[in-house]
């Protein structure tokens, strides 16, 4: 079977209207396509979520956990069901399913579980009897059967899971946004949409600050090789971003994008004695709380003393910077302090692995708009920097106009992504 998976956020099913305009938005494309099989994944109304967990909270000052994934659960099997009957209603066959029902088996991680196995064979079957498979979204079940939810971004990584087990030809993101542009078009108006971008690009872009697609379903379609599109619900014919292998990019950009990101903070240990050693004890400690370490910059001193600073996202700060002053006298630290207006501006391209002179080019640029960068972090595909939140702005749009406005055309087209993307 020739099978494509879509999956409908919540501001594309916001309220019944929407829902409708949904259904409209299939029917017409399996009127173009009455050979493909559809596979629909969708998320509560927007708002929903939130509105459920408020609503636990009113009940019980501390809700257990499992009993919130069977509330929460709730919000998508009202979508479901609103969009199966939309469709049967226009004409369209079509049976909407649950977690259980699709069989998507997660571990017991509630609230953020993930996904174990997925049985195909449920989803197939109702594809093979000329059904439209309407799946909820961002739900599974463990092995005893218990509910479970699989955390931000849940309903992503259960239509690119779905995707990857029925070997469905692509993936379709539909959101409030025409695809994934260079940068914030917010901050940057000569903000390009992608027509084509890699996974590995893709999934550091999510990480750094893109709002467009949760890295955990980025990863996932890097894993299995599913090929996602990104495109608007209210403008299906207005552009797309394609987010393929990279080797299938005949072009590899220096830079692809330019992202942000203004949740974390930068704690500093100052004058530390013996850092490798006390900082294998520091982040032991921290990641036993679960408070995630990123940047990691070191300063030696002439004296033999080290200064160390890293972020930890803004959140769980608070909590890192008691730890820190609880474990400074046995350290031997002079102290800790921690800066909070801080934001970390990353460039991207898989370009990067085959070009030199980018890190000057960037520090031109920021140098030219007279901002001073704090932290430094690279990998194969990005260069990312701390500097003053004021200056964030300023700095995305310099390193815009530096790797992208200044450059001809964006990529070329991919040699074998030939899947039509016809809406």
């Amino acid at each position: 079977m020739k099978i494509i998976v879509k999956k409908f956020g919540g501001t594309s099913v916001a309220d019944v209207g929407r829902i409708r305009n949904v259904a409209r938005l299939l029917k017409r494309f399996q009127e173009r396509n009455p050979d493909t099989k559809l596979v629909v994944v969708v998320s509560a109304m927007a708002g929903e979520t939130n509105k459920l967990l408020s609503l636990a909270r009113s009940c019980v000052e501390n809700p257990a956990v499992r009993e919130l994934d069977v509330l929460v659960a709730t919000g998508e099997q009202v979508t479901v069901a609103l969009l199966a009957m939309s469709l049967i209603e226009m004409g369209l066959p079509a049976r909407s399913l649950l977690a259980q029902q699709a069989r998507i088996t997660t571990d017991r991680q509630y609230m953020n579980a993930k996904i174990e196995s997925i049985n195909a064979a449920s989803v197939a079957a109702v594809l093979e009897q000329g059904q439209i498979a309407v799946v909820a979204g961002f739900q599974g079940v463990d092995d005893e059967g218990n509910v479970t939810t699989l955390g931000r971004g849940g309903s992503d990584i259960t239509a690119v899971a779905l995707a990857a087990a029925l070997k469905a030809e692509a993936c379709y993101i539909y959101t409030d946004v025409e695809g994934v542009f260079t940068a914030d078009p917010r901050l940057c108006p000569k903000a390009r949409l992608m027509k084509y971008v890699s996974h590995e690009e893709m999934l550091e872009l999510a990480n750094l600050g893109a709002k467009v697609l949760h890295a955990r379903s980025v990863y996932f379609a890097m894993m299995y090789g599913v090929p996602m599109v990104v495109l608007s619900t209210f403008n299906p014919e207005g552009g797309a971003t394609w987010v393929v292998e990279e080797e299938k990019l005949v072009e590899k950009p220096v830079v692809t994008g330019i992202t942000y990101r203004t949740d974390d903070a930068k704690l500093t240990i100052h004058r530390l004695r013996h850092a490798s050693k006390a900082l294998g004890s520091i982040f032991s400690r921290l990641a036993e709380e679960n408070i995630s370490i990123d940047m990691i910059t070191q300063t030696g001193l002439e004296d033999g003393y080290t200064s160390v600073s890293f972020t930890v996202p803004d959140e769980k700060s608070s909590r890192a910077l008691g730890l820190l002053q609880e474990a400074v006298p046995a350290l031997g630290a002079e102290g800790v302090s921690i800066e909070r207006d801080i934001a970390k501006v990353s460039a991207v391209g898989v370009g990067m692995q085959y070009h030199t002179g980018v890190a000057a080019r960037l520090f031109e640029a920021l140098a030219a708009e007279q901002i001073e960068v704090q932290m430094i972090g690279t990998s194969e595909i990005k260069i990312s920097v701390v500097v003053p939140r004021k200056y964030c702005e300023v700095a995305v749009r310099a390193l815009h106009k530096a790797f992208i406005e200044m450059s001809p055309e964006l990529v070329a087209e991919p040699e074998r992504v030939r899947v039509e993307a016809r809406q």
